[in-house]
């Protein structure tokens, strides 16, 4: 970032911890939510308002791709302004769990990470730090893959965009698949999360205000995607490649379903790819993809929403920082609309709570 920290790779872990935004005036503030943010902001041709309750501050309209030069910050609260969303001055403004363990894991992980925008308040990735790290660090994670596929997991591990916490790098499986079918380990495929269990393989791929429809850079090289694996490629599509990752514009799910399907066959356990989405959104995933793959009682194609995830932990009991959680999917939004009006990121129901 050009101002303010970034949990970058060349971070020391004493800057990471110490770093506190002396000029912002939100007080301890976690993350802006819709208790904080106005529920219209004024957007003109020129000019776009600050979306913090009680800012008066007006930056200049940026346009195109989001861009982080100072003439669009605000003078007081420091973030970056768009008319539809916002970043923070540093990363971990955006992000619930950073004790010393949480930022050392975050540095770990940065040093793979292909990119980050986990500053930007409509960030996919910091939605995904906040819940599943939630649910690592309260024992939780067996017990919500066990809700949504009674697989009764005794074990998990969580890989956090492709970073294997045990060997302390890329997952070395992840990368032998990548190796399989033509891919360059630094532009490989990188699932948001990876669990492994004592008994499956899940590929969670989340989702906030992006959708699935995604397709090959270059159409015309399709790398070893159909013939690595020993032509792995028709043993678990019905469709073609052309037809999969270009007609239909699934290239991503296309991909963690090869590779992911191929890692659990080496590792000799079922299979989940997981559509992490928003309750209205991608409501026919599962009968779009499915016609185009072949699955079974092994290989499991499933959609999720974060509701689902929010009602798990809802009734799990008590558990450490629960009120924070529930307080970050009540408040948490994706951005604005075109029209300059709020949006609230989840369809929950305001007045449950932990207890």
């Amino acid at each position: 970032m050009r101002d303010g920290l970034s949990i970058g790779p060349n971070s020391s872990l004493f800057e990471i911890s110490s770093f506190r935004n002396k000029d912002a005036d939100y007080g301890e503030l976690l993350v802006f939510g819709i208790e904080e943010l106005k529920h219209t902001i004024e957007v003109t041709s020129t000019t776009v308002e600050c979306p913090v309750k009680g800012c008066n501050e007006f930056v200049e309209r940026q346009r195109g791709s989001f861009k982080t030069e100072n003439r669009f910050r605000c003078p007081k609260h420091r973030i970056v302004i768009s008319p539809s969303t916002f970043e923070y001055p540093n990363e971990l403004d955006n992000l619930l769990w950073k004790d010393t363990e949480d930022l050392e894991l975050l540095h770990r992980i940065m040093k793979k990470k292909r990119e980050s925008r986990m500053a930007r308040d409509n960030s996919e990735d910091a939605l995904s730090w906040n819940v599943f790290r939630f649910l690592e660090k309260n024992s939780l994670v067996e017990g919500f893959l066990d809700s949504i596929t009674r697989t009764s997991p005794k074990s998990s591990d969580v890989i956090y965009w492709s970073y294997n916490q045990g060997e302390g790098s890329d997952w070395s499986l992840l990368n032998r698949a990548r190796r399989e079918f033509g891919e360059r380990i630094s532009r490989g495929s990188e699932p948001d999360i990876i669990i492994t269990t004592d008994n499956a393989l899940f590929i969670i791929e989340a989702k906030l205000t992006a959708g699935n429809t995604t397709v090959p850079s270059n159409p015309s090289y399709s790398k070893k995607y159909e013939t690595g694996g020993n032509n792995w490629f028709s043993r678990v599509f019905e469709s073609e490649y052309r037809t999969v990752a270009i007609a239909e514009k699934k290239y991503e799910l296309m991909r963690f379903w090869l590779l992911g399907t191929w890692m659990a066959e080496q590792m000799d356990v079922d299979f989940y790819l997981i559509n992490l989405v928003l309750t209205e959104r991608e409501l026919d995933i599962e009968s779009i993809f499915k016609k185009h793959i072949k699955d079974n009682q092994q290989r499991h194609l499933l959609r999720i929403t974060w509701e689902n995830v929010y009602e798990y932990i809802l009734k799990s009991g008590r558990y450490r920082n629960r009120e924070e959680m529930a307080r970050y999917f009540k408040n948490k939004t994706p951005g604005y609309s075109a029209n300059g009006r709020l949006l609230k990121a989840f369809s929950i129901h305001y007045g449950k709570s932990f207890h």
